[in-house]
């Protein structure tokens, strides 16, 4: 990227746990794929489970929303060993199961308010002020390390 270039807007992809605090963080331009940002995101954590041994690279699932319904991800999430829980987006054309299938729910709750404390608690990170992506995703990596230092204050 060009100095000078302030783009025209930015996408934060945040993979985050149970309680909703961020394990991994990735930013892309707002035209980016979503769906293409979920495999580096999972090779970028390393659960610590407390045991001994190498720490797990892989969560058991992954719950996302309906704009990561892709067959390509599904499958991709599989291979990997994790069981995805994305919901089926509805077309008009797309023929329907046979069959009650149980909904798939989704807990889009704690996600939503992880990006609540990114706008609520940091300021920075609403409008980009920064003409530089390096600084911009400094900002976003240190509102990351704040909010696991409260964590690991209480």
């Amino acid at each position: 990227m060009e100095y000078g270039f302030k783009g025209k807007g930015i996408t934060i992809h945040s993979l985050v746990d149970g309680e909703g605090r961020p394990l991994a963080v990735v930013t892309t331009g707002a035209k980016g794929d979503e769906r293409s940002q979920v495999v580096p995101l999972l090779g970028a954590i390393k659960l610590k489970t407390g045991r001994k041994g190498r720490p797990r690279c892989r969560p058991k699932e992954l719950q996302a929303d309906k704009g990561y319904d892709s067959k390509e991800l599904r499958n991709q999430l599989r291979k990997k060993g994790i069981r995805p829980l994305i919901p089926l987006r509805e077309w008009q054309g797309r023929k329907k199961r046979r069959g009650r299938r149980p909904p798939t729910l989704v807990d889009r709750w704690k996600v939503e308010r992880t990006f609540a404390w990114y706008q609520r608690k940091f300021r920075r990170l609403v409008t980009r002020w920064e003409r530089r992506s390096l600084y911009w995703n400094g900002f976003l990596l240190l509102a990351v390390c704040i909010m696991w230092l409260e964590v690991l204050v209480r």
